[in-house]
């Protein structure tokens, strides 16, 4: 069977993100169904939004854990260089004092 297509263009709705937030605390609160039947939105829409947010949130922890692990490094490699440092002129005493 061919498809029908519709005479009319239905445009899509841009929600924004306060909205979407919004939702998200509604849903979280009395449940998916009943938020979207109140929003006049699918619940499918809900789900989406949810699973976006779930997504940026796991990435923003990973940002933070790539940030600590990138200052530790920067403090280990700092101590590293005052070793070396110390080293070389510990070489260079006992060099000029052994000759």
């Amino acid at each position: 069977m061919p498809r029908q297509l519709r005479s009319e263009k239905s445009s899509r709705r841009r929600h924004s993100e306060e909205l979407k937030s919004e939702a998200l605390a509604l849903a979280k609160s009395i449940g998916v169904s009943e938020a979207a039947a109140q929003l006049q939105l699918q619940p499918s829409q809900l789900y989406a939004w949810r699973s976006s947010a779930d997504r940026s949130d796991r990435r923003g922890k990973v940002e933070q854990e790539m940030a600590a692990e990138n200052a530790r490094l920067k403090r280990q490699l700092a101590e590293k260089e005052q070793e070396v440092a110390i080293l070389k002129k510990a070489s260079a005493y006992f060099a000029k004092h052994l000759a």
